[in-house]
């Protein structure tokens, strides 16, 4: 990918994908949380997610994670197929989820926490895990993440429940983590996103409805009418 100005970047057409979602399908019954999703995201750049509760976003971590499968559509990683892969598989080739509410193992110490997912994942050190503040908790699900040896980071929702210069620390680590990673941000915080983000993915009932530079998608028409209720639109203003 090539620099931009503001630190973001420009797409490169001969940066191979690491990440390709196409014609991705989801749905329980008449409910469809993924209908014919398709994007690709290269190393070094972060996509950043947002869309209303119920929107897919989190059914769509699940598809490219494993832990549920599509009724249609392909994902490949670095080339590979994943179709059929469990989860567990998945990790080990460097997708690595972090969750809204952090899941440490409280009673065994920061480090013990990051050498378990070191130990399973990809094959404050003395504090308990449990005893964390939250902006620690937070810092620990990333460590772990980046334990395995993660190359897709799958951050969901992680700045939620921080006061704002705790966001900013957050998010402040996130830019360094870009580097040599690849990331899928969810975040209802907009400006959190469009200091890391170098797209954003809108989705709405499982449908893509918007995906392109933050300051053009957060000023979108489309945008505004999903988050303020009055339907939703087929094209950008």
């Amino acid at each position: 990918m090539a620099s931009v100005g503001d630190g973001r970047r420009e797409a490169d057409p001969e940066m191979p994908a690491l990440l390709e979602v196409a014609g991705l399908r989801k749905a329980y019954g008449a409910i469809a949380v993924a209908a014919d999703v398709t994007f690709s995201l290269a190393l070094g750049e972060c996509l950043g997610m947002i869309g209303p509760n119920g929107a897919g976003k989190s059914s769509l971590f699940n598809l490219i994670a494993g832990t549920v499968a599509p009724d249609a559509g392909t994902i490949r990683f670095d080339g590979r197929d994943l179709m059929g892969l469990p989860a567990h598989l998945r990790a080990r080739l460097g997708i690595v989820r972090a969750f809204q509410i952090p899941q440490p193992f409280p009673h065994l110490t920061v480090y013990e926490n990051v050498l378990a997912a070191t130990s399973f994942g990809a094959g404050l050190a003395g504090a308990e895990a449990g005893h964390l503040p939250l902006l620690d908790r937070k810092r620990l699900e990333l460590g772990k993440a980046l334990a395995t040896g993660a190359r897709l980071l799958l951050l969901d929702e992680i700045a939620a429940g921080l006061t704002e210069r705790e966001v900013e620390g957050l998010v402040a680590l996130i830019a360094e983590f870009k580097v040599d990673h690849a990331i899928i941000w969810i975040e209802h915080i907009p400006h959190a996103l469009r200091a890391v983000a170098d797209r954003i993915l809108v989705l709405h009932f499982g449908k893509a409805v918007l995906d392109g530079p933050p300051s053009e998608v957060m000023a979108s028409r489309v945008v505004r009418e999903i988050y303020m209720g009055f339907g939703t639109a087929d094209d950008a203003a």
